[in-house]
């Protein structure tokens, strides 16, 4: 049982590490380049809450908590969605990072068939809409960890 969870834990880690180096040689994210959330900016977050409920609660849930063993495959090869509170690893991402998988989707990300249940809301939700939507996921993460990810955020700039 223990070697399953550390395959499944190093399998995740490795899969956002791909992700990361996949997408600072993307040139279709350069539009993400500048992106930042705004978690203290009330009339995005309220924008967000609704476009999250709408889009996103149905897998990563209205408490953030995601769906059940999300660090293992299912039966179909696939993630389950991950929280996106301070338990997950969604303050993990730079900002950018964050609205590129968002508007992309993973597997178009990664690339080479990788396939995932979390789709690409290009066609779905606009720029100001996915920037929203994860203002509002971040403004629901306590202050310590804002502040971690803001840290982290100046480190991808340079």
């Amino acid at each position: 049982m223990k070697k399953k969870s550390i395959f499944a834990i190093g399998g995740a880690v490795s899969v956002f590490i791909l992700i990361g180096l996949v997408f600072y040689g993307k040139s279709q994210t350069e539009d993400a380049a500048q992106v930042r959330l705004q978690p203290d900016n009330l009339q995005l977050v309220a924008m967000g809450k609704k476009i999250y409920d709408a889009n996103c609660a149905s897998c990563h849930g209205r408490d953030f908590k995601g769906e059940a063993n999300w660090r293992e495959r299912r039966d179909d090869g696939l993630l389950p969605a991950p929280p996106h509170d301070e338990t997950g690893h969604t303050w993990h991402h730079p900002d950018d990072l964050l609205f590129a998988l968002t508007k992309y989707g993973p597997a178009k990300m990664i690339g080479d068939g990788y396939q995932s249940a979390m789709p690409g809301f290009e066609k779905v939700l606009t720029d100001e809409e996915i920037i929203a939507s994860l203002s509002y996921i971040k403004s629901r993460w306590p202050k310590e960890i804002q502040m971690r990810h803001d840290q982290m955020n100046k480190s991808a700039d340079q």
